[in-house]
């Protein structure tokens, strides 16, 4: 038994929140697929993963935090690759890890078991919705989600706090860039926002990106419009 777990860099474990996370362990030198299924459950405790000292052997994975528990049927000792991609909620933000181990038979992996960590943000834009159509001129709502790779909230109260994330539109009119203008914290949780003015006819892209300095995570999302 290998317990997999898949954790959030700088925050939580990725759940059944943000659709879990797909792990793969196959035999390093057949490619071979040994086990196969979702991590879900529980992102764990904000305290104890964000805040709280923790000596060597300490466990931060309680009952009901996400993995999955792969059942690997060996009988010599096997050198995997474990592999894990998340968060299955948020396509346009999913990313891979992978480590390469030995396993022994009858020798259990549990606990905390083997913790990949996933780097970077979730950033989904709401505003504007794919492919606006818009009559010149016109102002627009820029509005985007942001959060960490567990979903976890960002607001003043939490361990993420909007200050220290930087978020901005790079907007390009027919493929030609025009100008980057910062997104704010819009006073709700998770949510950044600014306004745009399209005065010029053109299909226009919208690349809106989070980043973190302190921890180097970082997401992205595009939207387009086409002013007329």
């Amino acid at each position: 038994r290998v317990m997999v777990r898949v954790k959030a860099r700088d925050a939580l474990f990725i759940g059944t929140s943000l659709g879990g996370a797909l792990v793969t362990v196959r035999d390093s030198l057949t490619g071979q697929i040994l086990s196969n299924g979702k991590a879900l459950g529980a992102t764990g405790d904000p305290k104890l993963i964000m805040a709280t000292p923790r000596a060597r052997g300490t466990q931060i994975a309680r009952k009901g935090t996400s993995g999955y528990m792969a059942i690997l049927d060996i009988d010599e000792p096997t050198k995997v690759i474990i592999e894990a991609l998340a968060p299955l909620g948020q396509p346009q933000a999913t990313a891979k890890a992978s480590v390469t181990t030995w396993i022994v038979p009858g020798k259990d992996i549990i606990g905390d078991g083997i913790v990949l960590e996933l780097p970077g943000l979730v950033v989904d834009v709401v505003s504007p919705r794919a492919h606006l159509m818009t009559k010149r001129p016109s102002r627009i709502k820029l509005r985007a989600s942001v959060t960490p790779m567990c979903g976890c909230p960002i607001n003043p109260r939490t361990f993420w706090s909007p200050e220290k994330i930087e978020v901005a539109a790079i907007i390009k009119r027919d493929n030609k860039f025009i100008k980057t203008i910062p997104l704010r914290y819009a006073g709700r949780t998770s949510v950044f926002e600014t306004e745009a003015l399209f005065d010029e006819p053109g299909a226009y892209q919208i690349t809106v990106y989070a980043f973190d300095p302190e921890t180097g995570n970082t997401g992205v999302d595009i939207t387009t419009v086409v002013a007329r």
